[in-house]
C-alpha cells in the first residue's frame, strides 16, 4: 500500500521548504499521542492509530547545518478524518496531498529522509 502524505510548505523558519507535519514531544507524551496532537495542531486533520515505521538520524539536513543534531521518529497513519487547513499561518503557507515518490521541492531534509524510509520499507539506515 502506498500512502499519499500531506505536505506543508513552510513559512518563517526553514522557508521555503516543503515538509510532512512534525514537532517535538511534550514531557511524558508517547510518540503516537505526539503525532496525533501535532497533526491536529498543524493541519486540522484527525488521525487514528499511528504506528512507528522508521527512525532517522538527521546528519545531512538543515538542523545539523545549524549545529543541532536531531533524530526523527517516523509514524504512519492511514485512518484520518477532516480536511487539511492552515492552522498555523505564521508557520505554513498551505497543505497538499502528493505522491511520496515525487515530493515537491525544495524539500526539508528530515522530511525527505522519513519518506525515503517509508518508500524503501526500511526502519533505519545511515
Amino acid at each position: 500500500m502506498c500512502v499519499s502524505p500531506v505536505i506543508g510548505k513552510r513559512k518563517g523558519s526553514h522557508s521555503p521548504y516543503y515538509s510532512i507535519p512534525g514537532g517535538h514531544l511534550d514531557a511524558g507524551e508517547t510518540f503516537e499521542n505526539c503525532a496525533i496532537r501535532e497533526i491536529q495542531e498543524e493541519s486540522g486533520l484527525t488521525i487514528k492509530d499511528p504506528r512507528v515505521i522508521a527512525v532517522t538520524n538527521n546528519l545531512d539536513d538543515t538542523f545539523f547545518q545549524e549545529g543541532k543534531h536531531y533524530i526523527s521518529i517516523v509514524l504512519l497513519a492511514t485512518d484520518f478524518s477532516g480536511e487539511h487547513t492552515v492552522m498555523e499561518p505564521v508557520k505554513c503557507e498551505g497543505w497538499l496531498w502528493c505522491d511520496p515518490a515525487h515530493l515537491p521541492t525544495p524539500h526539508f531534509g528530515a522530511s525527505q529522509s522519513a519518506v525515503d524510509r517509508y518508500l524503501r520499507g526500511v526502519f533505519y539506515f545511515q
